[in-house]
């Protein structure tokens, strides 16, 4: 069950999830045509990257998207090829940004495992993604991406011991935290 009288340290405030919610639509928008090519009517996936950035801008409330998060999911289910599913569930942890900032994390990781699906060289394809995701963000979401627990370091929330615990969205997960861990560079992009 939910409580809501204590926040999971997979939350993050409001603003921080405000700030995240862009950089997940971002990663999961590079991924969704791997789902519209497969079912090109279907818009849920990416009304679920539309409403991450909605959100992120404040033209959308939390309770809002919490009670809709799970409807790009529902998209999945109606697709076979596996590059299409993780498109699909990489939109769905952008929308679920809103109810929990871990989330952003999943959509990072599904995005990286559908181009990687997608791709003849798998796990150079998944290396690139993740390189990109790390590249493009802020140091605004690096700051609060660094404030989550590690995988597996906290039961309440989308890093317990769910589907992004095991394999390579574990892998992916793992090293977009392991990044977030070193310091700043002077004069990096971030």
């Amino acid at each position: 069950m939910y409580c809501t009288d204590m926040a999971s340290p997979q939350t993050l405030s409001q603003a921080e999830r405000r700030v995240v919610a862009t950089w997940a639509a971002d990663c999961a928008e590079r991924v969704v045509a791997l789902f519209e090519a497969e079912a090109p009517a279907d818009g849920r996936p990416r009304d679920a990257i539309a409403r991450a950035r909605a959100f992120a801008r404040g033209e959308l409330s939390a309770a809002e998207e919490i009670r809709r998060r799970f409807v790009a999911g529902r998209a999945a289910r109606e697709v076979t090829s596996p590059a299409a599913v993780a498109a699909a569930r990489s939109a769905t942890q952008a929308a679920a940004v809103a109810h929990m900032g871990a989330h952003a994390l999943g959509a990072a990781a599904y995005a990286a495992k559908a181009a990687g699906l997608a791709a003849p060289d798998r796990s150079l394809t998944v290396d690139d993604e993740v390189r990109w995701q790390l590249d493009h963000m802020t140091a605004e979401v690096r700051s609060a991406l660094r404030q989550l627990p590690p995988l597996g370091g906290n039961s309440a929330g989308p890093l317990g011991s769910g589907l992004l615990a095991s394999g390579i969205l574990a892998a992916i997960i793992r090293a977009i935290q392991s990044d977030l861990a070193r310091p700043d560079q002077p004069g990096s992009s971030s």
